[in-house]
């Protein structure tokens, strides 16, 4: 039998703040694709397909009671590391990174549905072993192995960007779970070592994206040129913006990748310091309604899933707002609900469908 309180506690707020951060981005994405040469299927109307599956994804990851993935969780990371380990051997190789997996009909990115499926392992793990006092090195041995079996797999494709998101994602949970003072600062130490030893392990282009972050004029019309027009077009829109379909920067073809990595710039020229902050605004309500639903969660499970995939949208957004702003180097993580792309779309709703799961369920216990 159907419990009526499920549809009660909906957060209709949240799905409304999901679907018009989403729509906007549609709006933005036919402005700075509407100078290019028509397709058969324009990028926009593409979105707006992969909004309208997305949509579907989080209805049915919300109906389903998220308790169960307690017990799904490790089968989940064992196919999904699975798939990443196959990447390696069989993945198509495109622009020098190897990050897809072909099953025929579609492509398959595994390193995306890690993210969701991370958080599901180390919300199962976190909830099986509290410790009031806090984690102790020992106690995070196990959940760090959970964490850079995947992370080691997608740096080798390699994906800087996505390997930085589930140690953020990663970082995130456990903060929240509770490590002591000391271990902290060991922690922060290591994190500080590795850091400095893995420059020696990057790649040539991955070290030259962090030397355009640390001076993007030393190679303007090369690896800096990216950030130099983003920044360009962000200033150029003032307070209150050129107007829709007006900005230079992108009309006239001057920033690049503008669909995807960029789309935050294209904003923010077309509709000024106003504009972006209302599109903050939006993400900052997005977050504190996926927070909410975390302290109010019924089990220890719930809260982790919550914080875990309010994490995936939060720190999407930070990095991605970072690098267009000159913040953090270029890493080519989109904007979720904004950029261009059907995975990222996906991936994004799959995590608000687990915070509307725990959401509609914390009258359970």
């Amino acid at each position: 039998m159907f419990d009526r309180r499920l549809v009660t506690n909906l957060d209709w707020i949240f799905v409304v703040l999901i679907l018009l951060t989403a729509g906007i981005g549609i709006v933005n994405l036919y402005s700075a694709t509407s100078g290019w040469v028509p397709a058969r299927t324009p990028l926009y109307l593409k979105q707006s397909y992969w909004l309208g599956l997305g949509f579907l994804v989080m209805a049915g990851v919300s109906t389903v009671d998220y308790r169960h993935l307690l017990h799904l969780g490790p089968a989940a990371y064992l196919a999904c590391t699975g798939m990443l380990v196959a990447v390696l051997i069989f993945g198509e190789t495109n622009m020098g990174a190897t990050r897809w997996l072909d099953l025929g009909l579609f492509n398959i990115q595994p390193s995306e549905i890690m993210k969701p499926v991370i958080v599901i392992m180390l919300a199962h793990y976190f909830s099986r072993h509290e410790h009031p006092d806090g984690h102790s090195l020992r106690d995070l041995v196990v959940p760090g192995l959970i964490l850079f079996v995947p992370v080691l797999l997608v740096m080798k494709q390699p994906d800087l960007g996505t390997a930085m998101l589930l140690l953020f994602i990663g970082a995130t949970m456990a903060l929240f779970s509770g490590i002591r003072p000391p271990t902290l600062a060991c922690l922060g130490s290591a994190c500080i070592a590795i850091g400095v030893g893995g420059w020696f392990l990057l790649h040539d282009y991955q070290r030259a994206r962090i030397r355009t972050f640390l001076d993007p004029e030393r190679d303007p019309l090369g690896s800096g040129y990216h950030l130099i027009q983003s920044k360009i077009a962000i200033g150029s829109g003032g307070f209150w913006g050129k107007g829709f379909m007006q900005g230079s920067q992108s009309q006239l073809s001057f920033l690049p990748e503008r669909h995807t990595d960029f789309a935050f710039s294209v904003f923010a020229e077309e509709w000024g310091l106003v504009g972006a902050l209302v599109l903050l605004s939006l993400y900052i309500l997005i977050i504190y309604r996926g927070i909410l639903v975390a302290h109010k969660a019924s089990n220890n499970f719930g809260m982790y899933l919550a914080i875990g995939a309010t994490g995936i949208i939060f720190w999407h957004a930070i990095v991605n707002l970072g690098m267009v702003m000159g913040l953090l180097p270029v890493v080519g993580v989109p904007l979720p609900l904004f950029s261009y792309g059907g995975t990222s779309m996906v991936t994004t709703m799959i995590a608000g469908g687990m915070i509307l799961n725990v959401g509609m369920r914390r009258f359970m216990f």
